[in-house]
């Protein structure tokens, strides 16, 4: 779970809806690499035009430029053609070069109601942001706000993300999170247009708690970092676990993550990135369950991730 405050407004991390996800149910206590999942997610492909980027493996903060496009399923070529994976800091938006691992910032929130608390990528590639009272649409290249809904109140989920069509809902993508409860947190929808909450069928176990986001990817799984005790997945100071996108069930728990306080969760080509409050970025390779720290050259005072989202066009397998 996000800081307590977070509560009073809508997080999301994002994703862009081009089919049908695998899901499933049930737990698993122990340590695992992630499972394949099913669908057909086409060959990841190469390049487009990349934008400015530090070495290899460096998350460093750059000026301008574009990320790396990708080819995918045939179904998602048009919808979005470079998959980028944006973070955001209450105040300023930031992209990932998922090849390269460079961050450029892109620019402060201009407009906005009030602080950002997270984001998500609609079907249409359209950048869709909460703050504490409103839920916004952002410009990617510029991060202008333009208002959807204000006045927002109450007890709102965190991790928010859209996930497929044929799961939620069977013609549409749904944005989901969870939110939190006297037990473990709860499973619900969000109306993107009025904030409206509906329960859904599941929900994390007794005693624990989202920590911060979750990520969904067509033939790739949905992830979602947690935090808790006294259950089947033992101390998560955060963990990243497999849930099912359908009823927000734990699949199984993949690595206690060293990491704390996971605001934002993203993915690319089997690899999920970790941003956190206190500024760290790292990622997750979920064929060998390899935790890697991404340094940040540049990197700004007193930086503090409070959410990420990225594509469900993403390639689910490391290009090759």
């Amino acid at each position: 779970m996000k800081l307590d405050w977070l509560w009073f407004g809508l997080a999301a991390a994002g994703a862009v809806a081009c089919g049908s996800a695998a899901g499933g149910s049930g737990a698993n206590p122990d340590d695992g690499s992630a499972a394949g999942a099913a669908g057909e997610a086409g060959a990841a492909g190469a390049a487009g035009e990349p934008g400015v980027a530090g070495a290899a493996g460096a998350g460093g903060f750059v000026a301008g430029g574009g990320a790396a496009g990708s080819t995918q399923a045939a179904e998602c070529a048009n919808i979005q053609k470079t998959a980028e994976v944006y973070a955001h800091s209450p105040d300023t938006l930031y992209k990932l070069d998922p090849i390269t691992k460079a961050t450029t910032t892109v620019a402060k929130f201009g407009g906005c109601k009030d602080q950002v608390i997270d984001l998500a990528v609609d079907k249409a590639g359209q950048v869709i942001v909460t703050t504490f009272s409103s839920l916004e649409r952002v410009d990617p290249l510029t991060a202008k706000c333009t208002l959807i809904k204000a006045g927002l109140t109450g007890t709102f989920p965190n991790s928010l993300s859209f996930v497929p069509a044929g799961t939620v809902s069977p013609n549409e993508e749904a944005l989901v999170g969870y939110q939190t409860s006297s037990g473990g947190d709860v499973y619900v929808r969000v109306d993107p247009a009025s904030g409206k909450i509906t329960s859904l069928s599941g929900g994390l176990p007794d005693g624990y708690q989202s920590s911060g986001d979750i990520v969904s990817v067509i033939g790739g799984g949905t992830y979602l970092t947690i935090k808790g005790s006294g259950g089947a997945y033992g101390n998560c100071g955060d963990c990243l676990v497999e849930v099912d996108p359908k009823t927000g069930n734990v699949v199984k728990k993949l690595a206690t993550l060293k990491f704390g306080s996971v605001f934002g969760l993203a993915f690319w080509a089997g690899v999920t990135y970790g941003f956190t409050s206190s500024g760290q970025l790292f990622s997750v390779d979920l064929k060998t369950v390899t935790t890697t720290e991404l340094t940040i050259p540049q990197k700004p005072a007193g930086l503090k991730f409070w959410g990420a989202g990225s594509t469900t066009c993403a390639p689910p397998l490391e290009i090759e």
